[in-house]
């Protein structure tokens, strides 16, 4: 068996393809043997296209706000709890000018689906940071809009969009959501994304309730197939105030090897080191790296709303200043023989 699963591994660095019986076999059956295994074949991967450099992206959250009412999800529009904020265009500006100052090139919009931010109010926060920061690349990852929605933002500059597709078998993504939610939608958004010409970017959470081995399987082949520039992944973590409140969180182990699985796929995509793997495990962004990622994302939100843009417990939100937490980052990567790099971090 070891020997047919290393096997395996070797067939995908060649073909960048395996059946879902095929993955879901090497999910199944993994090990620290075949997860070192793995990880040292996607590094090579990712180094032949982007060396050993790490892209920074800077993280905004502009809202908690959200009309939506995931199971998983803190800021779940039912959690009472939540104490909601909206940064305003001015607040947005002033995280890029420090995130430029501080050597960041691309600046990520996330936030809950807030209808307060129009597509005329997006659009003009848009125009505004490219006509500041042309030499910046704008992310946004704001749930699910109409394709004119995605169009006129496309329009208005943003680069690139991060849209989580959170699991590609329709049955379990009904046991992740409310029916207000459709797995047809989620999907459609991405198709048009792609259309319009975004780097687009999806991604799941690894261990959420309910999920098998062959659900990873399919999102595995998901990511084969459809092909995205950049794909988020991370262990899903309770939250206190959320129906899931008693399950149990995901593994950094999985995920890690899910990561390298991912890079010997697509050995171009943009892979991040994500919040949640480094949550879960205080090494868990440098072994994301280790594994294969290439894309880390520091808070640039101001620190007043930080703790409050709290999707799962826990989440790393340190009182440090956005500076301090580039210094120890770019202190970390070195650590590992890596280095942030200050460019835009485009797909290769």
């Amino acid at each position: 068996m070891k020997n047919e699963l290393f096997n395996l591994i070797d067939k995908l660095e060649k073909e960048q393809s395996l059946t879902l019986g095929e993955y879901q076999k090497l999910i199944e059956n993994y090990d620290s043997e075949l997860s070192l295994y793995s990880a040292e074949k996607a590094r090579k991967a990712a180094e032949k296209y982007y060396g050993k450099k790490v892209y920074v992206r800077g993280l905004i959250e502009i809202s908690n706000f959200c009309k939506n009412d995931c199971y998983y999800c803190g800021i779940r529009k039912s959690n009472k709890s939540c104490q909601r904020y909206r940064l305003t265009k001015e607040d947005i500006l002033a995280c890029c000018k420090e995130g430029y100052a501080l050597g960041f090139r691309t600046f990520v919009m996330q936030g809950g689906e807030d209808a307060y931010y129009s597509d005329e109010i997006l659009c003009d926060i848009i125009r505004e940071i490219k006509s500041l920061y042309p030499d910046c690349a704008v992310t946004l990852s704001l749930g699910e809009r109409t394709k004119e929605s995605y169009q006129a933002l496309y329009n208005a500059g943003a680069d690139r969009y991060l849209l989580r597709h959170e699991t590609a078998t329709k049955e379990h993504y009904e046991k992740l959501h409310p029916h207000a939610l459709s797995f047809d939608e989620r999907m459609r958004c991405l198709r048009d994304l792609k259309d319009i010409g975004y780097q687009v970017g999806c991604g799941f959470m690894v261990g959420s309730p309910y999920q098998t081995a062959e659900h990873l399987a399919r999102d595995l082949k998901f990511i084969e197939e459809f092909s995205p520039h950049m794909c988020g992944i991370g262990p899903f973590i309770t939250h206190k105030d959320t129906p899931f409140a008693g399950e149990k969180s995901g593994s950094a182990d999985l995920t890690v090897f899910l990561l390298s699985l991912i890079r010997l796929i697509k050995p171009n995509i943009l892979l991040p080191a994500t919040t949640a793997l480094g949550t879960i495990d205080g090494k868990g962004r440098e072994r994301g790296v280790l594994a294969g990622a290439n894309v880390v994302m520091p808070n640039l939100s101001p620190l007043s709303v930080r703790k409050k843009y709290m999707l799962y417990d826990n989440k790393i939100a340190t009182g440090q200043e956005s500076a301090q937490c580039v210094e120890e980052l770019k202190g970390r990567m070195k650590d590992i023989g890596y280095e942030v790099a200050i460019s835009r971090g485009d797909a290769k």
